[in-house]
């Protein structure tokens, strides 16, 4: 697997910060890698499957900081549904301490989908503003559901589309166990179908991830970056 990694502005236009609005960016001028991490934490998810989880996730913080550049390179957001609720807004990896995470509740999927490609354009915008450059961010969405009958998932199935095809972001569906995998066929991008979760893999899924995110922070602009096989995908999809 491999994926052009070459950082990009959407615009090169700059303003003038005044107060600490760009103090951040001051103290850290690095291109940024954006991860945004859809979660699915509803009722279903009780049990081993959270426990996992946040083993996973403890692992993906771990993981990140073990390469100083991917540290301060990599930014990390987490969105939990439902109801979609901001674990972590876009944080430097070094600063990213990951949120112990409950199951509850329902799955209103397309509306986490919708708030946090939003959030995203905002980040990024943020950026721009700057002027830091960034490599396309990724969004990886993680359920074993399917969506809230009430939940506009079909609107937000045509955001990710639009969005992929814009080159926005690379956006990554994983199925646990008891996933609706037709609907998340059907959101995610025709190129990059939904892979279902190994058992309860989190940490192998979120040493891949981590590691995947260190090399595309770490490479040379323009360049494109080889990736490991996934091992965590179940042979039945």
């Amino acid at each position: 697997m491999s994926i052009d990694q070459t950082p990009y502005a959407e615009s090169t236009t700059t303003t003038t910060q005044t107060g600490f609005s760009g103090a951040e960016f001051a103290e850290n001028p690095e291109p940024r890698c954006p991860c945004l991490l859809l979660l699915d934490t509803s009722g279903s998810m009780q049990g081993a499957a959270i426990s996992q989880l946040n083993e996973g996730l403890r692992t993906f913080q771990d993981q990140l900081n073990s390469d100083p550049l991917a540290a301060k390179r990599v930014e990390v957001a987490i969105l939990t549904f439902g109801p979609p609720t901001w674990q972590t807004d876009f944080t430097e990896a070094v600063n990213f301490q990951p949120p112990t995470l409950h199951a509850a509740n329902s799955t209103p999927m397309g509306a986490a989908i919708r708030e946090g490609l939003h959030r995203l354009e905002e980040r990024k915008a943020s950026y721009n503003a700057n002027g830091i450059v960034y490599y396309r961010p990724w969004v990886f969405l993680i359920t074993d559901g399917a969506p809230d009958p009430s939940d506009d998932w079909r609107g937000a199935a045509q955001e990710v589309r639009t969005g992929e095809t814009a080159g926005k972001f690379s956006f990554y569906a994983v199925g646990v166990e008891g996933a609706d995998m037709e609907t998340l066929t059907e959101i995610a991008p025709p190129n990059r179908g939904p892979v279902k979760l190994q058992g309860l893999n989190f940490r192998e899924l979120f040493q891949w991830l981590s590691k995947s995110m260190r090399s595309v922070s770490t490479a040379v602009p323009g360049s494109r970056v080889e990736l490991d096989a996934p091992g965590w995908i179940s042979a039945q999809t």
